[in-house]
């Protein structure tokens, strides 16, 4: 039906030009679903790729030296290191510094 439909034009449509026209007319809801779905298909398979490949890298360097735990932390890091380069590192260095020598403060005077 939407073929027959869209067979009035001369010129080929583009994905985003049928969507948009099978949006505005509100039929063919399962055509609509499977245009959302390939529009965002891409976008899902790179951040994964992405993701495995540093995960790779991560693993063959360092893999007999530390624990799952830490693994998964430094690939998060890894990943997300548009966000990380906005954090203040040297804040946090501080703060957990301060906090080391209050608490062995408290254990030398106990």
């Amino acid at each position: 039906m939407l073929q027959m439909t869209l067979a009035d034009s001369d010129v080929p449509l583009r994905a985003m030009e049928i969507f948009e026209y099978v949006r505005d007319i509100g039929c063919f809801p399962n055509i609509l679903i499977a245009y959302r779905i390939l529009f965002t298909v891409p976008v899902t398979v790179a951040s994964a790729e992405c993701s495995f490949s540093k995960l790779k890298l991560l693993k063959n360097y360092l893999r007999s030296t530390m624990s799952q735990e830490r693994l998964n932390g430094l690939a998060t890091l890894c990943i997300e290191k548009d966000k990380l380069d906005e954090i203040n590192v040297d804040a946090i260095i501080d703060d957990f510094a301060s906090r080391s020598v209050r608490r062995n403060i408290k254990i030398v005077s106990s």
